[in-house]
């Protein structure tokens, strides 16, 4: 079996399952935003049931439109708060201990490898960075969860992606995904398991396989899942808050396609309006004008992320005719990035930086963008609309690329602007 059938099998009560058989599966965690968790809620208090099946493994985190930026935003965020106090719902994340959500669980230890985990989010996916099976469901599929701690799946078929060779400069999982995704297309992984592996992911840092698996779901698949190393072992130890489990691929498992990528020939990637499929190399955009840049979201909101943008930007300026916001990804991010001086380089280039949010990334607030303008952003999608004005137009790219860009006003790559320090 691959790692994601063992995952299944495993948390079905079963010895073994088979890519499209349906089994019901208990859940480890469960988890909603201040979008989704209201509809969950309603859907739950309709079933019946007295309580949920465990305060400790549902968790609400308001981060896509909070701090509440309206009336509408402020009253789902108070049916977050009203229903976890009722419930006793030890994982609510008010604003001040929130983050966004798919950096805040993983950096708190509250999802850990070999976890099934569920969310009312399809980005839910990039947990299977720490060997889990994680994958994003509708509302109800939540509130039955709630009230059950199981939910049903079809067991997915798996593909295998196999990366070699040496990354270039500046090249990381950003660049990776987005090369993958513009090779098989937004449908090409469509209700299928991603796998990950090859000596390129084995050496990338847990960062960069977190963003490789919070855009699986923009090929279509299931799951992300890369199989647990010593990388996931470091990052995991100490940090888990429950026991875990590692499970890898068996060697005569089944897939049903085979992809091999010599990551030496992969240059900075940038998808173009409007799929994260249209892809092209970023030297080649030199001529798009860009009136925004967001680095933040949950792909490139980390740490890691706000360094490599911050050394392409140190002593220099954003360029006059953008604007640039920089959203670290959860409350700890942003205190280490002020402490190692990440936050004052950035006010210093004359960027702004945010609270904690999703905020532009699903045009939310914080950076929308109006009719005829040009964002790039480290975020996960570009369809039309997704950041703003219908007639507006959204690249994505990593955070180095997205640092150049807001320095050059236009489409660059960082050796047009770092010194290399």
């Amino acid at each position: 079996m691959t790692i994601t059938e063992k995952i299944l099998a495993a948390h079905s009560g079963k010895s073994e399952v088979s890519p499209g058989e349906l089994i019901n599966a208990k859940v480890d965690l469960i988890l909603a935003n201040d979008i989704t968790a209201p509809i969950a809620m309603q859907e739950f208090k309709k079933t019946g049931a007295k309580d949920v099946f465990d305060r400790n493994r549902i968790a609400f985190i308001p981060d896509h439109f909070a701090p509440q930026k309206d009336i509408k935003a402020a009253e789902q965020c108070k049916m977050l708060r009203e229903f976890s106090k009722e419930y006793h719902i030890g994982l609510y994340f008010e604003v001040g201990r929130m983050g966004i959500e798919h950096a805040l669980l993983p950096e708190q230890g509250l999802v850990v490898p070999g976890d099934l985990i569920i969310g009312a989010d399809s980005h839910t996916c990039t947990y299977g960075a720490l060997g889990a099976f994680a994958t994003g469901v509708g509302s109800t599929d939540v509130a039955a969860a709630m009230a059950t701690g199981e939910c049903w799946f079809k067991a997915p078929e798996s593909m295998k992606f196999i990366y070699y060779g040496e990354l270039n400069k500046w090249v990381g999982g950003k660049d990776l995904i987005l090369h993958t995704i513009g090779d098989i297309g937004v449908d090409g992984a469509l209700y299928r398991a991603m796998e990950f592996e090859g000596e390129t992911i084995r050496t990338l840092p847990m960062y960069g396989r977190l963003t490789m698996c919070n855009m699986a779901i923009e090929a279509g698949g299931k799951n992300g899942i890369i199989v647990p190393d010593a990388v996931t072992e470091a990052y995991a130890k100490g940090r888990a808050k429950r026991p875990y489990t590692f499970y890898g691929s068996d060697a005569d498992a089944t897939y049903v396609e085979v992809r091999e990528y010599d990551c030496s020939k992969i240059p900075l990637t940038v998808s173009c309006p409007h799929l994260p499929s249209n892809t092209k190399p970023a030297a080649e955009l030199s001529q798009i004008t860009i009136d925004q840049v967001v680095v933040g979201s949950c792909t490139n909101g980390r740490l890691e992320d706000l360094r490599e943008a911050a050394q392409v930007i140190r002593g220099r300026k954003v360029n006059p005719n953008v604007r640039m916001i920089v959203i670290p990804a959860t409350q700890q991010i942003y205190k280490e990035a002020m402490k190692e001086g990440l936050l004052e380089i950035f006010i210093d280039a004359e960027a702004v930086v945010s609270t904690p949010t999703c905020g532009p990334c699903l045009g939310g607030y914080m950076g929308i963008l109006a009719k005829g303008e040009r964002a790039l952003a480290t975020t996960n999608r570009n369809f039309v609309g997704r950041m703003g004005h219908p007639q507006s137009e959204v690249y994505l790219a990593n955070p180095a690329v997205a640092a150049a860009t807001a320095v050059l006003g236009r489409i660059g790559v960082p050796e047009e602007v770092a010194t290399g320090e």
